[in-house]
Order: C-alpha cells, then sequence, then structure tokens
C-alpha cells in the first residue's frame, strides 16, 4: 500500500573479509571471507544524497580468544570528509553489540589518507570490489600501516592472538547535513529516527552500505551471511551479521560440530522469547500471527504489525522446567511475514554445585586471592512496537450529473511506540548474628557470613518485562570459580525481589549462611554476586555486584585450653 511520510529530521537534534592473511612461505598471502552484494542505488532525494567513492574502513584489532577490542578504532579513506562532519566517534561494531549507545558528535572527525589509496569499497552496481578488497587488506603495507596507527607491534600483530574487524563507512548528506556511519551506526540511527533513514537512504544505508562486507565462515562471534544479497536489510540483520570483513593470520582449525543455543535459561525460571518476524506488509487488513509451541503448549501471539520493508518482534512469556534440558521451541506464522522457524534453549540447574562443608582443620598455604571477576552486565533494555493507523483519502466517484459517492482510498501508515526495561540491585554482607566476636564489618575467619540482594525493576510494559528472579555468589576462597550458591527467592513481586542465602545444611541453627574457611587470611573478604534472569523482549538484564568484609584472627582466638584444676 501506499505510504506517504512527512518529517523533518536533523542530527543536530539528536546530538548523537574474512581475509586470512596467513604468512605463507615465500611472502604475505592468504585466502578471503569477504562477500559483498547490493546494487542499483536509486534516486536522490530532497531529504539526502550520497556521491560514489565517499567512502571508508574502520579498523579495529580484536583479540581473537575472547574477542576483546584492545585498540582505539581508526577510519582509513580515500577522502578528506568535512570538517563540521556529524559522526558518532571511533566505535567498533563490537562495542556497539556489547552494549554501546550512539553518541553523536559534529566536527573532529578524525581519519587516516594512506600513500596507497584503498580500492572502492561500496558497490552501486552489484558488482563488488571484494577480491580487490581482500588483496588490499591482506598485504604487508595494509598490516603495517594498521601497526603503526594502532601502536601495535607489527610481530605481534601477526602473530595469531589478534585479528582486525573491517568495517565500510559511508560519508553522505542526511536532512542537509553532512554525516558519517558504518552500517551497524546507520541502523541504530534509523532506529532512533523511527525507520525514516531507511526510508529515504534505503538503498545506501540499508543495502549497498551493509551488503558491501560480511562474513563467509563465522567468526569474532558473528555469522557468515546466507540472506539475500540483493534486498534491503533489516536493522537487526545489520546489527548482528553485515557490515563487516575480518583478517586473521593463522589458519584456524575447524571447530567441532557443537549445538548452537538461541537462548540460555535457569530452571525453574519465567523468560521471554522472542522472534523477528519481516516479510511484506502486516496491518489490520492483513494481519500476521505467531505461535510457538514450547514442550507441548502453543503460545498465540495474534497482531503483530510492521510496515512494508520492516519487521516487529514477537515474544512470549513462559516457566522453564525444574530439571535441566535442551528445549527445542519450534514457530509457525501465518500472514504475510515470516520468522526463524526453531529456537534451541539450553536449561540448566545452578543449585548442583554448593561449597563443601569446611572443617575446623582445613589448611591452604598456597592459596593466593583472585582479582573479582568482571561478569556480563546489562541494566537496560529498549524495544520498541509498531502501531497501524488508517490515513484516510476521501475520493468522490461520480455516477452522473449531480450524483455519485464518496469512497475511502486511504492506507496504513505506522507509528512506532518505544518502551524500555532497567534493573537496579544491591547486595550486603554481614557477619552471622550467631557470631560471638564479630564488630561490624570486622569478623574472624572460620565463621558465617550472611547476605541479601535486593533488586527494583522499572518497566513502561510491565506485561513484557519480568521480575528478577536469580542470584549466584561466588567467593574468593574457590577464586570465583568451581563453587557458588544460588540464592532463594525470599520474596518477589513484578518490580521488586530480595534474595538470600539458602539454609546451609551444615548449620548447626539452620541459618542461611556461608561459612568461611578457618585458613583464610587476614584482610578483604569479597563476595561476588551475579545478579541475573530479570528478561525483556529484547534479552536478560543483568548486573554484577560485590561486597566485602574484614577479615582479623581466626575462630580458634576465641577458645582457651587450660588443664583442669
Amino acid at each position: 500500500m501506499k505510504r506517504i511520510i512527512s518529517v523533518l529530521l536533523s542530527l543536530a537534534i539528536m546530538l548523537t573479509a574474512l581475509c586470512v592473511p596467513a604468512f605463507a612461505e615465500g611472502g604475505t598471502g592468504g585466502s578471503g571471507n569477504i562477500d559483498g552484494g547490493g546494487g542499483s542505488m536509486g534516486n536522490a532525494t530532497s531529504h539526502g544524497s550520497w556521491n560514489p567513492g565517499n567512502e571508508g574502513v574502520r579498523i579495529t584489532v580484536v583479540r581473537a580468544s575472547d574477542h576483546a577490542v584492545v585498540t582505539t578504532p581508526f577510519d582509513l579513506t580515500n577522502k578528506q570528509p568535512a570538517a563540521g562532519i556529524y559522526h558518532f566517534g571511533k566505535v567498533s561494531k563490537i562495542q556497539y553489540n556489547g552494549g554501546a549507545a550512539l553518541s553523536p558528535v559534529q566536527g573532529g572527525y578524525s581519519y587516516k589518507n594512506p600513500a596507497q589509496p584503498i580500492p572502492r569499497i561500496i558497490s552501486t552496481n552489484g558488482n563488488n570490489n571484494i577480491e580487490a578488497i581482500k588483496r588490499y587488506f591482506c598485504s604487508e603495507y595494509a598490516v603495517k600501516l594498521i601497526a603503526e596507527q594502532t601502536g601495535m607491534d607489527y610481530e605481534t600483530l601477526i602473530g595469531g592472538e589478534y585479528k582486525i574487524l573491517l568495517e565500510p563507512i559511508a560519508y553522505y548528506k542526511y536532512e542537509g547535513v553532512m554525516i558519517a556511519t558504518t552500517a551497524t551506526e546507520a541502523a541504530m540511527y534509523d532506529e532512533v529516527v523511527s525507520g525514516h533513514l531507511r526510508t529515504w537512504m534505503g538503498s545506501l544505508t540499508h543495502k549497498n552500505l551493509p551488503l558491501s562486507m560480511f562474513l563467509e565462515t563465522a567468526d569474532l562471534g558473528y555469522p557468515a551471511w546466507s540472506g539475500s544479497t540483493t534486498q534491503h536489510a533489516t536493522n537487526s540483520a545489520i546489527k548482528s551479521s553485515l557490515g563487516l570483513g575480518i583478517v586473521r593470520f593463522e589458519e584456524q582449525p575447524e571447530e567441532p560440530t557443537i549445538t548452537t543455543y538461541d537462548y540460555e535459561y535457569r530452571t525453574n525460571t519465567e523468560v521471554i522469547t522472542a522472534v523477528e518476524v519481516s516479510g511484506g506488509q502486516s496491518d489490520p487488513d492483513n494481519p500476521v500471527t505467531v505461535r510457538f509451541n514450547i514442550l507441548g503448549t502453543t503460545y498465540t501471539v495474534s497482531n503483530v504489525y510492521y510496515p512494508d520493508g520492516d519487521s516487529q518482534l514477537a515474544w512470549v512469556r513462559w516457566t522453564t522446567p525444574d530439571t535441566p534440558q535442551d528445549v527445542t521451541i519450534t514457530v509457525s506464522v501465518s500472514g504475510p511475514g515470516s520468522a526463524q522457524g526453531t529456537i534451541q534453549c539450553k536449561i540448566v540447574d545452578l543449585d548442583e554445585n554448593p561449597p563443601p562443608n569446611p572443617v575446623a582443620d582445613d589448611r591452604n598455604d598456597s592459596f593466593s586471592p583472585s582479582a573479582v571477576p568482571s561478569r556480563a552486565e546489562k541494566t537496560s533494555a529498549q524495544w520498541s512496537i509498531w502501531r497501524p493507523w488508517w490515513y484516510a483519502y476521501w475520493v468522490w466517484h461520480s455516477t452522473g450529473k449531480d450524483s455519485g459517492y464518496w469512497c475511502d482510498h486511504g492506507w496504513w501508515e505506522f507509528d512506532l511506540d518505544r518502551y524500555s526495561a532497567s534493573l537496579s540491585a544491591s547486595m550486603t554482607i554481614t557477619p552471622d548474628t550467631m557470631n560471638p566476636t564479630a564488630s561490624g564489618t570486622t569478623m574472624k575467619s572460620g565463621y558465617g557470613i550472611n547476605e541479601v540482594v535486593t533488586a527494583r525493576v522499572s518497566s513502561s510494559q510491565r506485561s513484557a518485562t519480568t521480575a528478577l528472579q536469580n542470584a549466584v555468589s561466588y567467593f574468593p576462597e574457590f577464586n570465583y570459580d568451581s563453587f557458588w550458591r544460588l540464592l532463594d527467592r525470599v520474596s518477589i513481586s513484578s518490580s521488586s525481589s530480595r534474595l538470600e542465602f539458602q539454609t546451609n545444611e551444615y548449620s548447626t541453627y539452620n541459618r542461611r549462611t556461608h561459612f568461611t574457611p578457618i585458613w583464610y587470611p587476614d584482610g578483604a573478604y569479597t563476595v561476588n554476586t551475579w545478579v541475573i534472569d530479570c528478561w525483556t523482549p529484547v534479552g536478560m538484564l543483568s548486573v554484577n555486584l560485590s561486597d566485602t568484609l574484614t577479615i582479623s584472627g581466626n575462630l580458634w582466638d576465641d577458645w582457651h585450653i587450660a588443664p583442669m584444676r
């Protein structure tokens, strides 16, 4: 159906391959894992324009073992972008996918013009320059340039422990101002402006830019692209799979075939499972219905709406079983759209590895304390729902002199309603009240401690957000590994939660306690707690917490042994 959108947007308002250069005998060489697609740019509009060749590549060095970004990204381009160009700083796709937000800036855009120009990156005719791109970024010249720009030692960079992430950049005019974006930034910005960037500049921002580079084989946590190479891509597809190439410096062994899980859940936990629906247009005249079949029960989500060329998340709340297992969810869609057909879920039980009972003659003379780990944190989430509304367009149909009738030839328009959720949490550890010699936050080793975790969830769509349900505590005597305690849900409502240690089977008084080892050295005793399982349509919210007591002396100091008189 015809859609009319009249908007005036400004960035100022917001102010905001795999190529494998294996070093073979006789020099530098390798095979490529960059591919690309694209096609016609369509026609420029009054809302924006782009000139072919106004492009570059963002370059980031990434550690292969844990996908950590180890250098500040920099941009390589043959052009000299305008001094006042808008941009979003130097942030990589990995950092955005890890939770970084868009942070717009006007001016101050830094870049490097190489002595050997980079090849054409963004195709406008569907004939991508992939082989030339591979040769350039797999060359010794390019790798040495990257080492120089990032400050890395060249031999270290090519030693096999690091990879180079490439992201195509476009410089284009949108709503009267010049802007520089990677494909990921364009997709994120399109979400900010309710899809209008895609409407006016989609041939660049949602087709030729993201399809100029994608992976042939999965790497760095990103999948190989198997979707269309000629059609506009959705924002979620761009963020998850497009607009990137990777350079590595040794052939990687083939990964063993393992089950890939879409979700990992805990037992007996209320969760949210979502799929993205796209294809055609879903409106009240042609609605989409999504059905989730989970453990023999079918959950139906009706009236999933979205405009042509876009998509919408559909989700269901359900409670996981109380035993660990793999669960396969099947998804069926009726109406004009389609979605992922199966979802693989791993259900785990975290209550299976509590610490052993400490005894009075325990020793650990070689103990060395470990740093508190940095576990995953995500304290806020945003999602949106397309809301259709009818745009009435009345047309007079004449049936003769002075006679006729009015007919509504209108169409469906869409507004984007935005929702969010946030999680805040805190923890406190204290000496157990049965400890006779504790003073404030100081206690002797060998006695027990108590813990209280409190959490609050705020959401603008309560039906799409669960409470905070689980917390797992790790202890310094086990180097925050090996053993842990799953906390009890003492009280939970839709917005607040209180969790404490489970009753300790080794406690004489059935206390909710954890016994510190008698050998623990004097000094700080820090407990680390990962607060998890607050679910939203776009994933789980979590917080990494810690609190500290001071150990001074041990339980034997409170005993006095003397001969009988």
